[in-house]
């Protein structure tokens, strides 16, 4: 590794990738660097939705309506609203397709539609009920050679060449219940087994995301320098000059003529940084971000003068605390027959909102004195057969360590489930009894669930009169631990639309740039739809180069 570049990115995310891609692209000497052995971070380990409205792969399958970008502008002003300025929202929305082309034109990803993925809010000024979601088609990564070894591990497990996309994911979810599970899972096996023959290393998801921006990056000749972490940024006469890392144990510095991009990922795996900021209780075992991601970058941005927002959030998740590794709750809360509870035995919100607002429910309900951590998902055998949970086919029986370490709970009857668990007497009971007369008549009168268009993506079509409503009544009965997980913080260092990083008066630092979960994000509290972490982490990447790039180099100013 050299002693300056134009240009030094950290952290090989989405982020991170994108914005040494952009700045290879405009001829600029880049280097990134990672903290970690491997590429990929927290964008790798994701479903690999592209939250991006009006791009080509929404427009070539017919999803651009007249009028998209001023209702998606409408969409970000409802839900986001002043917590991030609206010039920040609407760049993002402008510019966004442009970046999707341009990555299309550099690496091998090719974007596709997922069908009917409703936006998170989709009956809010300006949502979409068919979503506006995008994810990247299944790629043989052979192409990466020795450096595919340097893949991020993937948040599951899964058999080499089972491939199987987030459009794919809802059918799966629903067992045998409808013809189309069994087929599209005959489809992923028929697809694997080919794969095999041929020796091909298929990827999807965000796998497929990361392996793309790889590959770019090595068309381009921009080196990534692994197990390089940084530790402080150089900063002379006010602007940021380079970057201070440690590498095999030896401490350096690298000059940047243009400018560092941050692209380090958030503080999910830091405790102190988890306690001091975020509510409580909480716990980096319950996040599935990258294992690298304690936060660096804020730590160095802050100590250069960087204001920061949003530290108190992230990109929360309903998750199952399971032996040696979180699991994110995404279809398992919403599918009809389960229900979740608190401390007294009584459900608190609509089971089947969005993740980031269903776990800003649960601290709400902490905050009352009635525990809300852990939560108790609750369902009962007829579920259990029906569906596939946390990864296990219906009907296969949950991992004895799994009762063993207090993750779940059985009982032939619901009093004794809720002694089990600690619940006061007769009340999960009542609960149970309440929600069953609201699954029977189709309308839930506490909380409404099943009346969203969300609510009936991740739900079961064949049961009626409210696919997001059945009943609990056949023995025996489970309760699952929930606690507040995350994808990843989202609090971080203040930026503009140009991703340049901000002081608390509202002055830039010159040559410091932030993108992904390192700075504060562009949705605010709240998640447009899915992708709405890995877009803006592509975008504002890609605008930090655009930014730099027309920047005096460091040596030119006086």
């Amino acid at each position: 590794m050299k002693e300056s570049y134009d240009v030094v990115v950290v952290g090989a995310g989405g982020a991170g990738m994108s914005a040494a891609l952009a700045a290879a692209h405009q001829g600029l000497d880049t280097v990134l660097i990672e903290k970690s052995p491997y590429f990929g971070g927290s964008t790798a380990r994701s479903g690999g939705g592209v939250w991006i409205p009006g791009n080509y792969a929404l427009r070539e399958a017919g999803q651009v309506e007249d009028g998209d970008l001023d209702k998606a502008k409408a969409y970000l002003d409802a839900i986001v609203g002043d917590v991030v300025p609206k010039v920040r929202r609407d760049t993002y929305l402008d510019r966004g397709p442009e970046v999707l082309d341009f990555i299309r034109a550099h690496t091998p990803l090719e974007f596709t539609w997922v069908p009917e993925y409703a936006d998170y809010l989709p009956e809010s000024p300006g949502g979409r009920a068919r979503g506006r979601s995008v994810e990247p088609e299944p790629m043989d990564a052979r192409f990466l050679g020795d450096e595919l070894d340097r893949l991020h591990p993937a948040y599951t497990k899964a058999p080499a060449n089972l491939i199987v996309m987030q459009r794919d994911y809802r059918k799966i979810s629903l067992g045998l219940r409808t013809i189309k599970g069994p087929l599209t899972m005959l489809k992923v096996m028929l697809k694997r087994v080919l794969s095999l023959v041929l020796g091909k290393k298929m990827y999807a998801m965000g796998n497929a995301i990361a392996i793309g921006l790889r590959k770019g990056l090595m068309d381009a000749g921009v080196p990534v320098e692994y197990e390089t972490e940084l530790v402080d940024l150089l900063v002379e006469d006010g602007r940021v000059a380079g970057v201070v890392v440690t590498q095999g144990g030896t401490r350096r510095e690298i000059r940047a003529r243009r400018g560092v991009v941050l692209g380090s990922g958030g503080f999910e795996h830091n405790q102190e940084l988890r306690e001091k900021f975020l509510p409580q209780p909480t716990s980096a075992t319950w996040s599935t971000g990258a294992p690298a991601n304690t936060g660096g970058g804020l730590l160095a941005g802050t100590a250069a003068g960087a204001a920061t927002a949003l530290l108190d959030d992230a990109w929360w998740g309903p998750t199952i605390p399971l032996p040696g590794r979180a699991w994110f709750c995404l279809a398992e809360r919403n599918l009809p027959g389960s229900i979740m509870v608190n401390g007294e035995g009584r459900r608190f919100m609509n089971e089947a909102l969005p993740y980031v607002e269903a776990t800003h429910e649960i601290y709400k309900g902490e905050a009352t004195g009635v525990s809300h951590v852990p939560s108790y998902l609750v369902f009962d055998q007829t579920y259990r057969n029906r569906y596939l949970f946390a990864g296990l086919a219906g009907r296969q029986p949950f991992p004895g360590r799994w009762y063993k370490e207090g993750v779940v709970v059985r009982a032939d009857t619901l009093e004794e489930l809720a002694t089990k668990v600690g619940l006061p007497e007769g009340s999960l009971p009542a609960t149970v009894e309440r929600f069953n007369g609201f699954a029977r008549n189709g309308v839930d009168e506490d909380f409404h669930r099943g009346e969203s268009a969300y609510d009936k993506y991740y739900s079961d079509p064949t049961v009626k009169p409210n696919c997001s409503l059945a009943p609990i009544e056949k023995g025996p009965f489970y309760a699952v631990k929930i606690v507040p997980g995350d994808l990843g913080t989202k609090g971080g260092l203040l930026t503009d639309e140009r991703a340049r990083v901000l002081r608390e008066d509202g002055s830039v630092i010159d040559g410091l740039y932030a993108a992904g979960n390192v700075s504060a994000a562009v949705m605010g509290n709240t998640y447009p739809g899915p992708g709405g972490t890995i877009g803006p982490a592509l975008v504002f990447g890609y605008l930090a180069v655009e930014d730099l790039t027309s920047a005096a180099p460091a040596k030119e100013i006086a």
